[in-house]
């Protein structure tokens, strides 16, 4: 079973690499957008079949370690 974690920065938090991103595409003459995010994706695969545990143990991993919860949120999907 994998849990897939996706974590952006919440509303409202500046992201310098998405600028410089923004930036750089627009001055190689890519101007058919307005705007772009970055964000992490990160996919853990669990040794147990329970969904409901895998999704359980995704949250406390992400609240605990791998998002920052003043600036980030997070997202978890699981894929059995």
């Amino acid at each position: 079973m994998k849990a897939h974690i996706f974590i952006q920065l919440k509303d409202g938090v500046l992201n310098p690499e998405a600028k410089a991103i923004e930036n750089a595409l627009k001055t190689l003459g890519f101007s058919s957008f307005d705007s772009l995010e970055v964000s992490k994706k990160i996919t853990i695969n669990l040794t147990h079949n329970d969904k409901n545990k895998a999704l359980e143990d995704a949250k406390k991993m992400s609240e605990e370690l791998l998002a920052n919860l003043v600036i980030e949120n997070f997202n978890i999907q699981i894929e059995e």
